[in-house]
């Protein structure tokens, strides 16, 4: 099962898939999807990590999530944004090769047993990206987040840490 959880940049949307784990699993995944580039993103990790105690595995994937030992475990995907970014670099800016990577990715994944929370975010929701390749990526992003809402069974809009179900 897939459960979706999108919105804005410090929406709760990490907490809200954290808390619907540990209510799921004493023994939850949670896979980070992120390659850290700068001391203010190792920063960001490291308080990620704090959000986390002994009773969660932690796996560092920034492509192939799919090929991870996730079978008939409750996993959070935290996230989407970064995951993309990840395929977005890989494929050189293609749009449409990142898009299927991450449709691949996603088909793949919902062929395991178990229940994924897969954190993302509302990027169309902010200011006009003021870049060509800022504009691509918003685009990507749009269609991912639709993508894989639809495949989703449950679907959560997180606003000031506040859940809203939107499907399921």
């Amino acid at each position: 099962m897939i459960c979706f959880i999108t919105g804005g940049a410090r929406s709760g949307k990490s907490r809200y898939a954290q808390n619907e784990a540990l209510a799921l699993s004493d023994s939850p995944i949670y896979i980070a999807t992120s390659n850290v580039t700068d001391d203010e993103f190792k920063q960001r990790v490291a308080r990620h990590k704090e959000d986390r105690d002994e009773r969660w595995t932690t796996f560092e994937e920034p492509l192939y999530v799919s090929r991870l030992p996730i079978s008939e475990r409750i996993a959070v995907v935290d996230c989407v944004t970064l995951w993309l970014t990840n395929f977005f670099f890989l494929y050189k800016q293609d749009v449409q090769a990142s898009l299927e990577a991450l449709k691949k990715e996603i088909d793949e994944l919902a062929k395991h047993p178990g229940t994924f929370l897969i954190v993302s975010n509302e990027l169309g929701m902010g200011l006009h990206a003021d870049t060509e390749t800022g504009r691509k990526f918003v685009d990507l992003q749009g269609w991912a987040n639709q993508y894989i809402a639809a495949k989703a069974s449950k679907v959560v809009f997180m606003v000031s840490g506040i859940p809203v179900s939107i499907k399921g």
